[in-house]
């Protein structure tokens, strides 16, 4: 593939510092040319320095001050209302949008509408806008794919397939830290006992929803949206292991499968690089070892966020945007 020109929305989160340690693995394939962070001006300069990218944005007007005084030879744009514009450079070949909540929409969308190739990290923006974005992707030729793990599965699983013959879609969950815990237990955990995520190294946000498993039921939204599937199509399944991370099922009764250990950076590079592969430094399967693969049903008592997003699917195209304000 031809060098890529970058622009990272969230570079200090989880998912932006991965994005840049596969930058640096492949120096040759992108080159850095925005970042963005909401308050950690330090590691946002420390960025800066490395990458040397010509924009630079802080959505925290607090900390301008701090980040003009310490990195220099860069464009820097401050205020939340400013970071779209980041979304829309003229420079950027690729826009990886790894925003954590509703802040991550409107950069998706401008995107979008500005013909970008988008990474997407920020489920939010399918689960509140996704009819709305779903139209903006038929005016131009942006695209939009996936870096949820269980996402780019789907993906790579439906390369070279007819949507026409999809049975359904297999989406994996962990069941997170509460899979073993009776409902009365779960009356009293801590939040210290939710940050606790068995599997997955990602963002404080995203691993309290994984222990109420809400976001297992956004990222069933985001399927909706992204692969034009109705949500009787899509059936979550509990897998511990986290080792298949989503499973397709065809007409013909046969099912396929993405395997590979838990690290975001494979979905980061995936999106990053798609349609093409490159190599990563990551953790192999070894398949001489013997491994348990074990899956077991949603209890939807003990977790009813994953039925209510599935409800609102069925209630109207925007009522998932009133379910994530409510979460």
């Amino acid at each position: 593939m031809n060098k890529q020109k970058l622009a990272i929305l969230g570079s200090t989160g989880s998912i932006g510092t991965q994005a840049l340690d596969i930058v640096r693995q492949h120096p040759d394939k992108f080159e850095v040319i925005a970042l963005t962070a909401h308050s950690n001006w330090e590691l946002l300069a420390q960025q800066v320095k490395e990458f040397t990218p010509s924009f630079a944005a802080i959505s925290n007007e607090d900390h301008l001050d701090d980040l003009k005084a310490t990195v220099s030879g860069v464009e820097i744009i401050s205020g939340s209302e400013n970071l779209p514009s980041i979304a829309t450079l003229d420079e950027a070949d690729i826009i990886l949008n790894s925003l954590v909540g509703f802040a991550g929409f409107e950069s998706t969308l401008e995107a979008i509408r500005s013909g970008k190739k988008v990474a997407l990290a920020n489920k939010e923006s399918l689960v509140v806008g996704g009819a709305l974005i779903n139209q903006e992707l038929q005016k131009t030729d942006a695209k939009l794919i996936p870096v949820d793990s269980e996402h780019s599965a789907m993906l790579q699983c439906l390369v070279g397939e007819s949507m026409d013959d999809i049975e359904k879609i297999i989406i994996t969950a962990s069941g997170g830290p509460f899979r073993e815990f009776s409902k009365k237990q779960m009356e009293e955990v801590t939040v210290e006992q939710a940050l606790n995520h068995p599997n997955w190294n990602v963002g404080a946000k995203i691993t309290i929803d994984s222990s109420t498993m809400m976001n297992k039921g956004l990222e069933i939204i985001e399927a909706h949206w992204l692969f034009d599937i109705p949500v009787e199509k899509i059936e979550p399944v509990v897998h511990p292991q986290s080792i298949i991370h989503s499973m397709v099922t065809f007409i013909d009764g046969s099912s396929k499968a993405q395997l590979v250990l838990p690290d975001m950076k494979v979905p980061i590079i995936y999106a990053l690089s798609y349609p093409e592969r490159l190599d990563l430094e990551t953790p192999r399967m070894n398949w001489q070892e013997a491994q348990n693969l074990t899956f077991e049903p949603v209890d939807f008592e003990r977790f009813p966020c994953v039925k209510l997003a599935m409800d609102s699917l069925k209630e109207s195209d925007y009522a998932p945007a009133v379910l994530n304000a409510a979460n």
